[in-house]
């Protein structure tokens, strides 16, 4: 219901401004230089652990030390992304077989259309029903809203992760818990593909659901390798919720808040990650 309303929102306030051109949306070169001095400081410092994990990922299993693959950035732009390898070779080719596992799609066997009690805010707000009013189950719904729940209802998860991924090897296990796979896309930032807070980069398969005017505002950010969505307290997001997130910081982005998230970012370092 609040991604509905924040959506909404958010369609009215920036639908007007910001559709016209990505170009508007580089990176200021404050924040480039930034970019640049802070990942080459993490790469000299992080270069003696970079080695060991390498040589432990080609001692562990077989196949490159780095897994490579497009992400979509900043204005639906691809690029070579980067990270540790910590799956076995062919887990993408695997990566349907593991689709009821989605813990995005969790809230949709806990939650049917039917069963939330909000009512419709178009309704609310005019004091009449904004469409026919339908009775099911012994509910009166209003027909928008009645097709705005079933489609959020029925439609495919954007985001993919697994609990306990079985493609993961065990050195890959060990780097994915220790944030360590994630060091390569210092190489990214370099190459300006990528910023050190921003929103994160998508596989196509889950860039091209976001297309629409209610989500695309996401991709007017730099992409990044700690944003709004990673330091986030919640452990059993929704994907609607993570969708806003990105949004916002699309359209709330400053230097300063960059430098909060990056200190907020140290204390989620710390903590296990849960999709392992």
């Amino acid at each position: 219901m609040k991604a509905y309303e924040d959506a909404s929102l958010m369609r009215k306030t920036f639908g007007n401004k910001r559709k016209e051109s990505f170009t508007e949306f580089n990176i200021h070169w404050y924040k480039r230089v930034f970019d640049i001095a802070f990942s080459m400081i993490a790469l000299i410092i992080f270069f003696p652990i970079m080695l060991l994990v390498a040589i432990l990922i080609k001692l562990d299993s077989k196949g490159p030390v780095f897994y490579i693959s497009k992400r979509i950035g900043t204005g639906f732009e691809a690029f070579d992304f980067y990270k540790f390898r910590s799956m076995y070779t062919g887990s993408e080719e695997k990566r349907a077989d593991l689709s009821a596992f989605n813990q995005y799609l969790k809230h949709k066997h806990n939650k049917g259309v039917n069963e939330e009690k909000e009512k419709c805010p178009e309704c609310e707000k005019l004091g009449y029903p904004c469409s026919p009013l339908l009775y099911i189950d012994g509910n009166q719904i209003c027909e928008n809203f009645y097709l705005y729940k079933k489609r959020l209802h029925n439609k495919k998860a954007t985001f993919f992760k697994v609990r306990n991924d079985p493609r993961v090897t065990r050195i890959g296990r060990v780097i994915r818990r220790l944030h360590l796979d994630e060091l390569p896309q210092l190489f990214n930032v370099l190459k300006g593909d990528m910023s050190i807070v921003g929103n994160r980069p998508l596989p196509l398969y889950e860039a091209e659901q976001l297309t629409s005017d209610q989500w695309a505002l996401r991709f007017l950010a730099p992409a990044g390798i700690t944003g709004l969505w990673q330091i986030s307290e919640s452990s059993d997001m929704l994907e609607e919720e993570r969708k806003n997130l990105d949004n916002k910081y699309a359209i709330t982005a400053s230097f300063g808040k960059d430098i909060i998230i990056i200190l907020k970012t140290i204390p989620v370092l710390i903590r296990s990650r849960d999709d392992l």
